[in-house]
């Protein structure tokens, strides 16, 4: 778990009396799903369908509680809305995960990039950018890539 600090004058509309988040691993691996499936302005239902899929049945969420979902896919949109939200939220991101869940959250972001059959520029962007500030090996990404489009394929 991280603690994200915040001034009382924050700019986050959601969070205008909080000085300190409390930002676990499932939370962090949340807010890659939404910032991926956010990135191109459009959180389609086949994005969405896909996370609400991995919250239920992945190993890594066996212990969420997936009624906080909501709440966390509404704090990652206020961070978001803020001038330097999506700096802000690669940094929670970074934060708060273990190197041991870095390649997990990229992996998710790529399936969750897939899941709608089509991965614009804005998407692939950012999967770039997530995948340099989580430092995951090149080789590594390329496989997960590789097989986020093997899951997603269609006859």
């Amino acid at each position: 778990m991280v603690v994200v600090k915040t001034s009382k004058d924050s700019h986050f509309p959601h969070f205008p009396n909080i000085e300190v988040l409390m930002v676990t691993h499932h939370t962090a691996l949340i807010y890659t799903m939404v910032l991926v499936s956010a990135a191109d302005g459009d959180m389609t239902d086949a994005e969405l369908t896909v996370i609400g899929d991995f919250i239920r049945t992945l190993p890594v969420f066996k212990d969420y509680d997936a009624k906080l979902l909501t709440q966390a896919a509404a704090d990652c949109a206020a961070f978001l809305s803020a001038d330097d939200g999506f700096e802000t939220v690669l940094d929670i991101i970074g934060q708060a995960l273990p190197d041991r869940l870095r390649e997990t959250a990229y992996a998710l972001a790529c399936d969750v990039a897939a899941a709608d059959m089509s991965t614009d520029q804005e998407e692939l962007r950012l999967l770039e950018m997530l995948r340099n500030h989580l430092e995951i090996d090149p080789l590594v990404t390329a496989a997960i890539e590789r097989a986020a489009r093997a899951r997603h394929a269609t006859a």
